[in-house]
């Protein structure tokens, strides 16, 4: 009864094929149906909607590159694949995030050059700080001796081959590839311009549940690992933001 961890059809994983394939491709396809739509509406895209579309092709088509490392996430090695996975890799996911370039294609905001150009910097900003934190983790999971992660700090758990990584981008924040989703998140709302609440419905959405994860995090953590949790809080004060959270 309940939820399967990883329910399986034969050698066929449903978890791990539906933690991206299915919802990231059809946000594209959504997207790209509403790139059409503008065009064929008004004879043109607009800047700020190619600009956007190709954001989030960038960050799909960098999720799909790297699949791998996605053995090593929370939803695959602890979360059931439930209705929350569910419904949330196969609906949710390409329609919530669609939501913007769907404001941006039917209203055609005015954005300015400036605006754009915050957007492309909060957008690259973000991807490093996300790409290279989840590689360093992975790298680390993977095997704790790799030249890329072998001399960065650790604080020992107690718990055979389970050490905590504090060097690299996680000596920065605890939560640092949460950061860079956030980052990457404020450049999509900024190109949406301001002439709507719209498009912050994805914004406030994206930082609430990264928020309610973090915290989930930390109340994990600190059951699993306790004192050495809390030396690793000590080497690494700050949660998602720098000197603010």
């Amino acid at each position: 009864m309940g939820r399967e961890l990883n329910p399986r059809v034969g050698k066929f994983d449903w978890k791990f094929f539906c933690e991206l394939r299915p919802g990231l491709i059809g946000w594209v396809l959504l997207e790209l149906s509403m790139l059409a739509w503008q065009y064929q509406k008004i004879g043109s895209v607009s800047v700020p909607l190619v600009f956007l579309i190709a954001f989030h092709a960038w960050y799909v088509a960098d999720a799909l590159w790297n699949e791998p490392a996605v053995l090593s996430t929370k939803d695959i090695i602890e979360e059931g694949f439930g209705f929350m996975l569910v419904f949330g890799d196969m609906a949710f996911l390409p329609f919530l995030y669609s939501s913007q370039t769907a404001y941006v294609a039917t209203a055609q905001p005015e954005v300015s050059y400036l605006t754009i150009a915050v957007a492309c910097a909060l957008h690259v900003v973000g991807y490093i700080i996300f790409r290279q934190s989840n590689l360093q983790k992975n790298w680390f999971r993977n095997n704790p001796n790799d030249p890329r992660v072998k001399g960065f700090a650790t604080v020992p758990t107690g718990v055979p081959g389970k050490n905590l990584l504090c060097g690299g981008w996680w000596s920065v924040v605890r939560h640092p590839n949460y950061l860079g989703d956030l980052l990457m998140g404020l450049g999509w709302t900024a190109i949406c311009g301001f002439g709507s609440i719209y498009p912050l419905i994805y914004c406030v959405y994206f930082f609430v549940l990264l928020i309610h994860r973090e915290i989930r995090d930390e109340k994990v953590c600190h059951d699993k690992y306790g004192k050495a949790w809390e030396q690793f809080c000590a080497k690494v004060p700050h949660r998602i933001f720098p000197f603010i959270f």
